[in-house]
């Protein structure tokens, strides 16, 4: 363990609160595992991959053989490690960049977890084994034009045609679908939400990449449209009927997210410690000047706190006792720190904090869609009032 890292050095301003004694050693190497992945194969790569708007799909494999995918399922190929162990895999990535935390979110938990827990024996030896090692990458299919935080108003369909099932409809916002050989599709039937496991080459299925986006911009983004895709009776997932299908699923991402928030927020706190230490104004680092204290100790606070705040939810994951609305309170509150902190960091660096010499404005701007994707600030602010008070009020 590096110095800079050691949980027992009083007050490191990098592990203030010195959490990373909180974990084991299997926890604490697979940390350090990915931490170095991201040094070595993203950080001297991501500004020009973020600039060209491009995802090195050739990463895939790299990340499989780490075990990076569905890393926390049993079987199949998967590492099957604890809860807390991928959420410290999604905190280091992200502290890379989004889109790569996003990638391993949507492979690990939106496609292959829908299929480990609600396929057939078929689909499960089909797709798990290939997923898990990069070799076939997945997507998943609820969001439409029409149907964010509503999913329940989806209009893509699947109706039955003798034993086939013809499915029609578009899907919106899908990471990876540009890419992916495989997509979850979820569409309505005349026995409620069904779950579709769909290749991607299927005749009537097209994925359009999503080109203008400032944000999330080394991660693909699609739009899909179906046309009359025909898939065989063994393509739906047999464990699951109606909406705990898919929300299950985005509960999984989202455990995720509220780890990989923190990664994002450390990235950017660290850039402003570093460069308020070297920066000279005035003759001396502006780091010795009171605003600039301020600022860096609120940033350090915030990581501090988010990251124990994920570190306990992990460890309820892990005890079988973490609630869906426990979740939306992780998600909710890290990302909105992260934002902050983001904010923050980009204001300490000055005009320096609008290049991509420095990591923080890909961050602050990967984060504007982190804080609306998987549940936006607002419908996990309805979800923790609905929890505190028994009161829905989402309609």
């Amino acid at each position: 363990m590096s110095k800079a890292l050691d949980p027992r050095r009083a007050n490191e301003p990098r592990d203030f609160l010195a959490i990373e004694g909180l974990l084991d050693d299997d926890e604490r190497a697979i940390k350090q595992t990915v931490r170095r992945f991201v040094e070595d194969r993203i950080l001297s790569d991501i500004a020009g991959w973020y600039e060209a708007g491009v995802f090195p799909r050739e990463l895939a494999k790299e990340m499989g053989s780490l075990g990076l995918l569905g890393m926390h399922l049993e079987g199949y190929g998967c590492a099957g490690t604890n809860a807390v162990s991928y959420g410290l895999a999604c905190l280091e990535l992200e502290a890379g960049d989004s889109g790569f935390r996003s990638f391993v979110s949507v492979q690990g938990s939106l496609a292959m977890f829908p299929i480990h827990a609600f396929g057939s024996d078929e689909q499960k030896q089909e797709w798990l084994p290939r997923m898990a090692a990069g070799e076939a990458i997945g997507c998943f299919g609820l969001t439409e034009p029409d149907s964010g935080s509503d999913p329940s108003s989806m209009r893509t369909v699947a109706r039955k045609d003798g034993s086939d099932w013809v499915l029609n409809g578009t899907k919106m916002w899908i990471t990876n679908g540009g890419i992916a050989d495989v997509a979850v599709i979820w569409a309505r039937t005349d026995e409620g939400i069904r779950g579709f496991v769909v290749p991607t080459q299927t005749p009537g299925f097209t994925a359009n990449n999503i080109h203008a986006k400032a944000s999330l911009r080394a991660s693909v983004t699609s739009e899909l449209a179906l046309e009359d895709v025909r898939q065989p009776e063994s393509a739906v997932l047999p464990g699951v009927v109606g909406l705990r299908g898919p929300l299950s699923c985005l509960n999984e991402a989202r455990f995720g997210i509220l780890f990989g928030a923190v990664g994002a927020a450390r990235a950017c706190y660290e850039a402003a410690l570093d460069y308020s230490l070297s920066r000279q104004q005035f003759g001396k680092p502006i780091a010795g000047f009171q605003l600039v204290q301020r600022k860096l100790v609120e940033m350090m606070v915030s990581v501090n706190r988010s990251t124990l705040v994920a570190l306990h939810l992990g460890r309820l994951k892990d005890a079988g006792r973490l609630t869906p609305a426990q979740v939306s309170f992780g998600k909710m509150d890290n990302v909105r720190q992260a934002v902050e902190v983001a904010r923050e960091a980009r204001n300490s660096l000055g005009a320096n904090g609008i290049t991509l010499e420095y990591p923080v404005i890909r961050h602050m701007t990967n984060l504007e869609s982190v804080y609306t994707y998987e549940g936006t600030n607002e419908i996990h602010t309805l979800t923790l009032g609905q929890a505190i008070t028994g009161l829905a009020a989402f309609r």
